[in-house]
């Protein structure tokens, strides 16, 4: 029989008795932690669904845009990620998890009430504030459930939160948009969640502290399972710096996370202006584009971040190393698919070819994850996270989509004022284009009324182009991530096999 009452007042776990969790309360934990990351996801992307109707609408431009998809939401949700997660390795992870929820939630309906760029941006800061609660206690959690060997698949299905979460918000919020406002979208996804909270703080409990690790041999007492957290600001320094070297000290971890940190920036790059590349480029509306980039999302993405845990799960039985080779691969042979992808002259061909890449490029996910949470103590595993999501977010999530936005902006008064030139062609012309001249023609985009036919075709064929040329800028980033997992793979198992005899686990 289950134990299904651990720290439910919010009491350390790790003073508790050994419990036994049958596999159905373990299946129904992970869903709800599933579901918990798919509304994240949803709330946190739907902005790249709707971008274009909010662009038109509040009259801005690509690098607004980028800032209020990216460093907009990433900046207080990557500072307040560490020290809400060294309050996650203290006190209950699913009491954080589920208020967090509640509060992110909030924040994105309020974002349909927003009636200028300022007040969006305000509220973006807010969904940020309660996303930073999610991932490093709901990691935590997963890695009390289940075992190392195990780990990197059950993070997978955590993990495929984000493709659900990327497809339901393009679907119902492209839907939602073109039949209604992008107001009545942003109000529609963000009030389901509360819903989801409620279920976690009924339903769920908190396991031991290092309940599904191997048994210690000799342990050192603050290494044990049942020490308390460190407690005072020194001693909360002391824990972030002894996790930060683990992460950033050890050169094939450093490589891990650098191999994260740009592949998720080319990823939330590249795929905030994917749905305004199908709607400037080929025309189609919010709803269809909504359902096109999510079903991509849905099913390639979903495969490769499930296809990655188990693959990976089953590969390191022969050697971990496959933990960074796995990555490696299948990064660097997405880039060049990715490239024909976004040259297809039709939205059909460009859908179809888009879904080859997106299954290869997630398989990085949950190795990563694995590798992080099984480098740390089991008092550190949300702390490890926070810091990870920290450098990863602040850099790719705040970096990439303002990035990628830049780039298009840029592109486009270049092609504005030079039709008919190509993608190399704009990037040589990047910096010396007339960005306020461009702005001026075509506020928000597009021709102002009244203005002819050709000045309404010139605008529109210079922020087609761009949007195309400034995407396959970015996509090009993964093969520089490839790169660093490459080099991770020659030092993994090493770091692996130190970091448990480290913590006396028996190997």
């Amino acid at each position: 029989m289950a134990i299904q009452g651990s720290d439910a007042g919010g009491a350390r776990t790790g003073d508790l008795p050994a419990a036994r969790y049958t596999d159905g309360y373990k299946r129904m934990v992970l869903g709800l932690l599933l579901a918990a990351y798919t509304f994240n996801f949803i709330d946190r992307t739907i902005i790249a669904t709707i971008g274009q109707a909010i662009k038109v609408d509040l009259k801005i431009d690509d690098t607004q845009l980028g800032l209020l998809g990216g460093l907009y939401f990433a900046l207080l949700y990557t500072l307040l990620g560490i020290p809400i997660a060294r309050l996650a390795e203290r006190y209950s992870r699913v009491n954080i998890i589920a208020a967090s929820i509640v509060i992110w939630s909030g924040f994105t309906a309020l974002c349909g009430t927003a009636t200028s760029f300022v007040q969006l941006a305000l509220y973006r800061f807010g969904v940020g504030v309660g996303e930073a609660g999610c991932s490093p206690p709901a990691h935590s959690l997963i890695s009390d459930y289940f075992e190392p060997k195990k780990r990197a698949s059950a993070l997978a299905v955590y993990s495929f939160g984000i493709p659900l979460g990327t497809m339901f918000g393009a679907v119902v919020g492209g839907w939602l948009a073109q039949n209604f406002s992008w107001r009545v979208a942003f109000m529609i996804v963000g009030l389901p969640g509360i819903l989801i909270a409620i279920l976690i703080k009924l339903l769920m409990k908190e396991p031991p502290r290092g309940h599904s690790d191997a048994p210690r041999t000799a342990a050192p007492a603050a290494e044990a399972p049942s020490a308390p957290a460190s407690k005072g600001l020194a001693g909360e320094f002391s824990e972030i710096w002894a996790v930060t070297k683990i992460l950033f000290g050890k050169p094939a971890v450093l490589h891990v996370v650098l191999g994260v940190t740009l592949a998720s920036f080319a990823s939330y790059g590249s795929g905030h202006f994917t749905p305004p590349h199908f709607i400037r480029n080929f025309g189609i509306g919010l709803a269809q584009v909504g359902l096109v980039v999510g079903l991509i999302s849905g099913v390639a993405a979903g495969l490769g971040t499930l296809g990655g845990g188990f693959l990976s799960d089953r590969l390191a039985r022969r050697s971990v190393r496959w933990y960074a080779l796995t990555p490696a691969i299948g990064l660097g042979l997405s880039a060049p698919l990715y490239l024909i992808a976004f040259n297809q002259q039709s939205w059909q061909a460009t859908a179809l070819w888009l879904l080859v890449p997106g299954v290869l490029h997630y398989s990085y996910l949950a190795p990563t994850f694995g590798v992080i949470q099984n480098m740390v103590d089991v008092r550190r595993r949300a702390t490890a996270t926070a810091i990870l999501f920290f450098f990863l977010n602040l850099i790719g999530l705040g970096g990439g989509p303002p990035f990628t936005g830049w780039v298009i902006d840029h592109m486009a008064a270049f092609h504005w004022s030079h039709p008919g030139q190509g993608a190399f062609a704009a990037l040589g012309g990047l910096f010396s284009a007339d960005l306020a001249s461009f702005k001026a023609a075509c506020p928000g985009g597009l021709a102002p009324a009244g203005a002819s036919a050709e000045a309404a075709a010139l605008c529109k064929t210079a922020v087609g182009s761009a949007t195309r040329h400034g995407i396959l800028v970015t996509v090009c980033i993964y093969l520089w991530a490839a790169l660093h997992y490459a080099l991770a793979s020659f030092g993994i198992v090493r770091e692996l096999t130190s970091a448990r005899a480290a913590r006396g686990e028996t190997l």
